[in-house]
């Protein structure tokens, strides 16, 4: 995906009070940059508008316009990845038997924890094993269903491989109730990544999502894909990004500012 470069070029404007919500410029709208939210037709990204407006002639309210402002570049990868969501969403509705299933592979089978009963130690000081807060399997990002039953109404985390070696706290504090995901964004092809975390965006509710990942550079793509993939799903679902060092120990905000 391009980076999110800002110039001066046309968009579309859409008037609020006069849009009544019909929806007739969704369909009109190649780019797929439109949706109806709360009642009214919104525009989701900048990036996914090209400024030409063909959009306009199909509102009957006369509530969209053409105006020249700071916006982000069109992105037309972007919008080839979004419209391929969506197209893939709506066969699903129409054929769930064409649900994806985990894998050929017996140990990617999909198995949801979520309701195992855990023994929690009397004394955590003891030897006594500190049990796995792990909700579900497979955990790796290539070999999720999307359409899993832990990910409705989850708080989700997704987190660079690195961070369960380096974070000695990981299980209890990031992995406890939360479904996962984990990923390597140098060394994994980034448009399949991409395209599986909007998918699951797409097709849950999630309550939240927690990035997780190293203080390396490399790994700050796996916080911008999520957060075009939350964009790309037209939901508003909190995304909130932390980083581990390379010793374990928690960066401040600092390490993710102006990210």
């Amino acid at each position: 995906m391009s980076g999110n470069s800002t110039t001066v070029r046309k968009v579309i404007r859409i008037d609020e009070e006069l849009c009544d919500g019909c929806g007739l410029c969704i369909p009109n709208c190649v780019e797929g940059a439109l949706e109806i939210v709360d009642g009214k037709a919104k525009l989701v990204s900048d990036r996914y508008c090209d400024g030409l407006g063909a959009c306009l002639g199909y509102c009957p309210q006369g509530a969209i316009t053409i105006e020249e402002r700071p916006a982000e570049a069109f992105d037309e990868e972007a919008v080839a990845v979004r419209n391929a969501i969506k197209q893939r969403l709506e066969m699903l509705e129409k054929s769930p038997a064409l649900m994806p299933h985990s894998g050929a592979c017996p140990g990617s089978r999909m198995v949801d924890f979520t309701h195992r009963q855990r023994q929690q130690p009397a004394d955590a000081a003891t030897d006594t094993p500190q049990p796995s807060e792990l909700r579900q399997w497979p955990v790796k990002l290539k070999l999720v269903n999307p359409a899993a039953p832990y990910f409705e109404n989850a708080d989700l985390l997704i987190a660079a491989d690195c961070t369960a070696f380096a974070s000695g706290s990981f299980h209890r504090d990031f992995l406890k109730d939360r479904a996962v995901v984990i990923s390597c964004p140098k060394f994994e092809d980034p448009a399949p990544q991409y395209q599986k975390l909007a998918e699951i965006c797409a097709m849950n509710t999630l309550r939240s999502i927690t990035v997780l990942i190293m203080e390396v550079p490399c790994c700050f793509g796996l916080a911008s894909m999520a957060r075009q993939a939350v964009e790309a799903s037209g939901k508003q679902t909190p995304l909130e990004v932390k980083v581990v060092g390379i010793q374990g120990d928690a960066q401040g905000d600092q390490a993710v500012r102006g990210f």
